[in-house]
């Protein structure tokens, strides 16, 4: 098996996991891929049992794919695991290009992959242009500079246009945005599409700091009023 040298790409990734964990149970949940290759990737921060020889389904940004677990471990964090996982013969990987590239995961656009997403409750509000539709006070679970994940039981539909307005500090940030995933009964992907490179540096610097001093689990009062 070794006729084929891989080139990895150390770099974490964030993905989507689903599938039926060890107990039978089907789960869906956010986690990271890192050490990817074309044939397949290492996960951590995996909260539900794995076996061995199963099967499951990841994707990263809009692409999605079969792959099987080949080992398990525990995690570094408490009652997480680790995966290696191998992509199906009759898959395409979701992150090809970036397994096929000696550079750090950059997307099209030059630098949207600097900006790693946070696992914290980020307080935002989803609005809509048309005055009909009621306003969404939630919170996303996943947030970067250039987008977010919302969980919720009812996603939008892809290609939905939204307003999203949430607290930086003490001040109330406001941008478009356009549902990139839909989950049903799971949550949505959302990308900013309006805010300049100053405001995603800004937000991302916020981000970093919120999640180095809560430890990436609450965003408490993320701002001056933004619930």
């Amino acid at each position: 098996m070794d006729d084929r040298p891989e080139a990895r790409v150390e770099a974490q990734i964030n993905v989507r996991v689903w599938g039926l964990d060890a107990e039978g149970r089907p789960f869906f949940q956010n986690a990271h891929a890192g050490s990817i290759s074309s044939e397949g990737a290492q996960l951590s921060g995996v909260r539900h049992p794995l076996r061995v020889g199963d099967v499951i389904g990841i994707q990263h940004n809009e692409k999605k794919a079969r792959f099987k677990i080949v080992w398990v471990k525990d995690g570094a964090l408490p009652r997480t695991v680790e995966a290696g996982v191998q992509i199906l013969s009759n898959q395409r990987s979701p992150w090809l290009d970036l397994a096929t590239s000696n550079e750090q995961p950059v997307a099209p656009g030059g630098n949207k992959r600097r900006f790693h997403r946070h696992k914290v409750l980020f307080p935002i509000e989803i609005s809509f242009g048309d005055s009909r539709r009621t306003h969404l006070q939630t919170s996303a679970t996943d947030i970067g500079g250039r987008g977010c994940y919302v969980e919720t039981l009812l996603p939008l539909q892809v290609g939905t246009k939204v307003n999203i307005s949430f607290w930086v500090e003490s001040e109330k940030v406001q941008t478009t945005g356009i549902v990139r995933t839909s989950d049903p009964n799971v949550g949505m992907g959302i990308e900013f599409t309006a805010l300049d490179n100053v405001v995603q540096e800004w937000l991302q610097a916020h981000l970093d700091k919120l999640d180095d001093s809560i430890g990436g689990k609450v965003a408490k009062g993320a701002g001056g009023g933004g619930q």
